[in-house]
């Protein structure tokens, strides 16, 4: 999608307050669940305008302990749903099974996410590959407990995920995700996170599985999706991280 394009230092690929923000993304929910699956526009602060009817919005959790948890004036995305594997955004929307053509393409070491916590179980995957074209599978949610690796077409890499909570004493339960992709690829070949289906105790790689993983260097990012429950403001690569100078409209509080 992006791989033959100059990319420079800092790239946006979702802003909640852009010009069609998902134009480059596949929305998937629920059908079965009309009311509770779903995805749609909000102000973060007000949640209006209200969802299309039967759909009904979750309200953000509140803090027990009466300290503020501060709001977005601002048009946000709101992904809903009890059932996490049927409601995402997904970009690229698209994948060529036959190639690399319907991969994102982004080769910057940092991804990073905006999002707020809704006080229900979440997840954010990205898709990892190497410079041998072997793909992996990082997925962080906020229902997992430790981190585990389970072998397959692709690999997956669950880790947890802690997003602060209104209870957390922190000003707001909007926070920045940074993940630091090519950290990531040496835990494919890492046995203490081995759980291969059906063999909990399995504690070992062998050289066929070595083969299937991506264990090389870091070479580009082939999908990113964000599934339900929670609120999302941006999503962009960087070449630096955090320590990297972000333009205004990229701080938490800003209007773009």
């Amino acid at each position: 999608m992006f791989s033959s394009d100059v990319q420079p230092s800092l790239v946006s690929i979702f802003s909640s307050t852009g010009s069609e923000p998902l134009s480059t993304f596949l929305s998937s929910t629920d059908k079965s669940l009309p009311s509770d699956s779903f995805i749609c526009f909000c102000n973060d602060a007000t949640s209006l305008p209200h969802p299309r009817l039967p759909a009904t919005l979750v309200s953000p959790s509140t803090n027990e302990q009466g300290a503020p948890d501060y709001a977005l004036q601002q048009t946000v995305l709101h992904i809903q749903s009890p059932t996490l594997r049927t409601t995402f955004i997904r970009c690229p929307p698209f994948r060529d099974a036959n190639g690399p053509s319907g991969h994102l393409g982004m080769k910057h070491p940092w991804i990073h996410f905006q999002v707020r916590n809704m006080g229900r179980e979440c997840s954010l995957e990205i898709g990892l590959v190497d410079q041998s074209g072997r793909e992996g599978v990082v997925r962080c949610s906020t229902f997992q407990r430790e981190p585990l690796l389970r072998l397959g077409n692709p690999p997956l890499l669950h880790l947890p995920l802690l997003l602060p909570s209104s209870s957390s004493r922190l000003l707001t339960s909007w926070c920045t995700i940074n993940l630091n992709l090519p950290a990531l690829l040496p835990h494919f070949l890492s046995a203490s996170l081995l759980r291969p289906d059906g063999d909990e105790d399995a504690d070992s790689l062998d050289s066929d599985d070595e083969d299937d993983v991506p264990a090389g260097t870091y070479s580009y990012v082939s999908y990113v999706k964000v599934y339900a429950t929670c609120r999302l403001r941006r999503i962009w690569f960087s070449e630096d991280g955090p320590k990297q100078r972000l333009p205004w409209e990229f701080q938490l509080y800003a209007a773009d």
